[in-house]
């Protein structure tokens, strides 16, 4: 059961005169205990409602469109609380936060619901049966999954969880059912690498053809590991081996199955000097939100985009820069330095931001602070206005990781500051605004 916070005035409901203050305990006699189960229930045509409002139990008959909303309002997006992690993971990046951040960046969530509506990667560890049974029966596809290792006895030395591996019977469960499955593996070396993974993706193509694609990123290692697992970064020369690995085994997976299935992140392509490969391998981006593919979709975005460039005001004089992290500098570079070889008007600056907050192997542009921002540009010829990568902030507002906000860090740098989402189309048109 859920208590109504507000209804919509003129929708069903404020129709049917349902109160904030309500209870809802069920839909259709089907118990309502979060938003999975509304939406679900919600979607037949003919619904009845069973509400308790003080000492009275009554029921409420709606008849609307298929899929249609009635208008309640519930004090959480959830209906519910957020599930919190119950894994102690080795390579957990939040464990290597430094004190003194905003209480939800240490707050790890770990939740089928928002796997399904949000995109989060869940490991498994807290579901039961019966929401397993839940999953299933509703469709709740895709699902998204951090696997890490099929080796039961390792994902639990891993995981530090004595359940983590028996839970990987769920994602047989899940194919089964026709749930389609995204997967990751967080590589680290010495324990999940070698041998190890080979046996991951082998056992993971036993899921096909509900397995969409599984992406190997390395495991973020920051300077804040006291008294946490000795792991350690993966040299340029380990890095090419793993890449070697994945794209052996992904050929054979895509003379077999029609499909590579695995990818190794952009990162591993760049910390070993590798050129990234063409767009056709990455099969439409199905990994494309864990960095697989994102530097290649880009680069296609932006070619396509120098095609419309008399759309802009090419006659006007520009003077921009960009931040970055290091990760991504060399690309970026080359970007704004094509842009002006044929747009003579523009003057751009790329400055790449070292990671003195988390430390220098956290190389991403996403975890750049503010601070690091202000420091290391401060004096910089900026120009007119400083285009950085939105993923640098919140995601619902301008905040970056250390609480500095976007007014702030443009106040110090003297200068507008512009955040670009990571699409060519969006890079160019920020450029020349």
């Amino acid at each position: 059961m859920v208590t109504v916070t507000g209804v919509e005035k003129g929708s069903p409901a404020d129709r049917h005169k349902l109160l904030p203050g309500d209870i809802l305990i069920s839909i259709n006699g089907h118990d309502i205990n979060d938003v999975l189960d509304y939406r679900f229930r919600l979607a037949e045509r003919n619904i009845t409602l069973k509400i308790h409002r003080g000492p009275e139990l009554f029921d409420v008959r709606i008849k609307k469109d298929e899929y249609a909303d009635i208008g309640l309002e519930f004090e959480t997006y959830l209906m519910d609380c957020k599930q919190s992690c119950r894994n102690k993971c080795v390579f957990c990046f939040i464990d290597q936060l430094p004190r003194g951040m905003r209480d939800t960046l240490y707050f790890k969530d770990d939740d089928s619901r928002l796997s399904f509506l949000m995109g989060n990667y869940i490991t498994l560890t807290n579901l039961g049966d019966a929401d397993v049974d839940r999953i299933c029966e509703m469709k709740t596809s895709p699902i998204n999954v951090s696997v890490h290792t099929t080796n039961p006895e390792l994902r639990v030395r891993m995981m530090k969880n004595k359940r983590s591996g028996e839970v990987l019977a769920y994602l047989r469960r899940f194919a089964d059912a026709g749930i389609e499955l995204n997967c990751q593996i967080v590589l680290c070396k010495g324990l999940n690498d070698g041998e190890e993974l080979l046996r991951s993706m082998r056992d993971l193509t036993g899921l096909v053809p509900h397995l969409s694609g599984v992406s190997i990123v390395p495991a973020g290692i920051t300077d804040h590991r006291e008294g946490l697992y000795p792991l350690e970064p993966f040299t340029p020369e380990e890095t090419a081996g793993v890449i070697d690995m994945v794209d052996s085994f992904a050929a054979e997976c895509l003379e077999k199955y029609g499909s590579r299935l695995f990818y190794c992140a952009d990162e591993m392509y760049i910390k070993c000097g590798r050129d990234l490969p063409g767009e056709d391998y990455y099969e439409g981006y199905p990994q494309l939100e864990n960095g697989v593919g994102m530097i290649r979709s880009m680069q296609t975005e932006f070619d396509d985009e120098l095609d419309f460039l008399d759309e802009y005001d090419l006659a006007k004089e520009r003077r921009v820069s960009i931040a970055t992290g290091y990760a991504a500098f060399g690309f970026i570079k080359s970007l704004a330095e094509r842009l002006r070889s044929l747009v003579p008007t523009l003057a751009c600056e790329v400055y790449p931001i070292r990671n003195d907050f988390f430390g220098h192997n956290i190389t991403v542009a996403g975890l750049i602070t503010g601070r690091d921002l202000a420091a290391q540009l401060a004096g910089k010829e900026l120009g007119e206005r400083l285009l950085i990568p939105k993923v640098m902030l919140k995601a619902d507002e301008p905040v970056f990781l250390d609480d500095m906000t976007l007014d702030e860090l443009s106040e110090k740098l003297g200068v507008e500051i512009v955040p670009t989402e990571s699409t060519g189309q969006d890079f160019v048109s920020k450029l020349l605004y």
